[in-house]
């Protein structure tokens, strides 16, 4: 009767009378099979492939080696298939180049399991039918604290929600565990932290909530406050604002440019015109007095700017006196403010006649008597008129020396005054 061979390691069985001669061979043979599947360790490529594992009868082959050690850079998804009908132990070590591909051992017919990660070294068998992995969810037994090392449970080999409060002993989690930010406002009950629980400056800006006010200066300032004393609304407003003291005081003749500060956003402006000079008065057979100059323009400007401001200004000056006799009056200076106003200066008087015309203000939000308006000293209100000069003496004989009548007087000097506001 001829050899058989083993169902798992294909060992040769021979039989009493047969290989006369030959026994010592074969059974060293058998041997080294033996050792092979105890302790054999081979490499196998499979990075271009699908492998399937070779058990040959009486010879050396691979898919009897205790240890397969897999390698290769995987150019698609990967197969290491044991022949099916052998029961056998393996240990694997995946050495493969994954390239983003599987890679899965299972027997030809049956099914088997994914390696999950290269560089893993997994155990399993094959009953003959499938291959099984040996893993720790199919182990029984418990893990020890001292067989755990330090630092070696990481939150990434926990699943979710794997750690419940019941695990979790009283105090053990204190603040140097906890992460920044770690706590975030759905884990903490409503009103649990108090006033006592909060250090000393401990809130700051960056801890407050947003509102929909703009961050800024607000002038006589509307606010709106809700119930946890947060301002929700703010504006600037015009009632009650006041005015600051005033930034510009110049008598004519003068001229310069006026730059309003950062945050002026009115300016309150009073402006007059020089007044016209009086004529001079007539002497001889007819003596009479000289015409009065006319009042320069005078009144008040409401004015709203917008930032940056920076204009020019000129303020007018007085007219001259006409001179005697019957000289007539020069005209008053015009007080301009450039994009606010521009009044005009009063007309110079003329010999005999009535008080020469005043100047006009336009655009003026008020305007006044010019006399009834003085500011500060005491001098005579701005814009007044010149007064025109007196008559002269009547005639005396011929050749005598007549009386001349008198100069008139200058007009009054233009003025500007400048008060600045920051609300609108």
């Amino acid at each position: 009767m001829a050899s058989s061979y083993s169902t798992d390691l294909k060992l040769e069985l021979m039989v009493t009378g047969e290989n006369a001669g030959t026994w010592g061979d074969k059974t060293n043979s058998n041997l080294n099979l033996i050792q092979q599947a105890i302790a054999g360790y081979e490499t196998i490529n499979v990075g271009a492939s699908d492998v399937t594992l070779v058990m040959s009868n009486a010879t050396l082959s691979n898919a009897r080696n205790m240890i397969l050690n897999l390698s290769g850079s995987l150019t698609g998804n990967r197969q290491v298939l044991v022949p099916d009908g052998i029961e056998k132990f393996y240990i694997v070590r995946d050495q493969t180049t994954r390239n983003g591909h599987s890679l899965t051992i299972k027997t030809v017919s049956g099914s088997g399991f994914d390696i999950e990660t290269s560089g893993a070294l997994v155990a399993c068998y094959s009953d003959g039918t499938n291959v099984v992995e040996i893993s720790l969810n199919t182990l029984t037994g418990t893990i020890a604290t001292a067989q755990i090392d330090n630092l070696a449970i990481t939150s990434a080999k926990l699943a979710s929600f794997a750690v419940t409060s019941a695990r979790v002993d009283s105090f053990a989690v204190t603040a140097n565990k906890l992460a920044t930010n770690a706590v975030t406002a759905v884990k903490i009950a409503q009103s649990t932290i108090t006033q006592a629980k909060l250090a000393s400056n401990s809130v700051g800006s960056d801890q407050l909530i947003s509102t929909g006010v703009t961050a800024g200066s607000y002038t006589a300032v509307s606010i709106t406050v809700d119930a946890d004393g947060r301002i929700t609304a703010a504006s600037s407003g015009s009632a009650g604002a006041g005015m600051a003291i005033p930034t510009l005081y110049a008598v004519g003749p003068a001229s310069g440019t006026y730059t309003a500060t950062p945050t002026a956003g009115r300016l309150a402006v009073y402006m007059s015109a020089g007044g016209g000079g009086g004529a001079g008065g007539q002497y001889g057979s007819n003596p009479q007095s000289g015409g009065p100059g006319g009042n320069g323009g005078f009144g008040f400007v409401n004015k709203p700017i917008s930032q940056p401001f920076s204009q020019p200004y000129s303020v007018g000056a007085p007219g001259n006196p006409g001179g005697a006799p019957t000289g007539a009056g020069g005209a008053g200076g015009n007080t301009a403010f450039t994009n606010v106003a521009t009044f005009n200066g009063g007309s110079g008087g003329n010999f005999g006649g009535g008080q020469a015309p005043s100047g006009n203000q336009p655009g003026a939000s008020f305007t006044y008597p010019a006399r009834n308006f003085v500011v500060g000293g005491p001098g005579p209100g701005y814009g007044t008129l010149g007064n025109g000069g007196g008559p002269g003496s009547s005639p005396g004989q011929e050749g005598a020396n007549p009386n001349p009548g008198s100069p008139g007087q200058a007009g009054q000097a233009g003025v500007l005054v400048v008060f600045e506001n920051t609300g609108t």
